[in-house]
């Protein structure tokens, strides 16, 4: 069983924290990171390693992650920008 938990908004991405029950009990985690709108969406889903005791870890787990990944995006664009000639 897989289980779609609470979507959480962070600037212009969508995250999903997901966690699927393993056959011997603990929990793998993914993630799925959205941006844009319409034809122009891009998804980015990232299958975690790992499995941990409750469900609620392995969600705790997919966010940090997630945002971690954001702030790395959004630091980049910060210091990749071209500078003036």
């Amino acid at each position: 069983m897989t289980n779609d938990h609470t979507h959480i908004a962070v600037g212009k991405y969508l995250v999903s924290p997901l966690i699927k029950q393993q056959a011997e009990g603990r929990y793998a985690a993914s993630v799925s990171i959205r941006s844009g709108r319409g034809s122009a969406t891009h998804d980015r889903v990232m299958r975690l390693s790992g499995l941990f005791d409750t469900a609620s870890a392995a969600v705790q787990h997919a966010t940090e992650h997630a945002l971690a990944w954001i702030q790395e995006r959004s630091s980049g664009a910060l210091t990749a920008s071209p500078a003036c000639a």
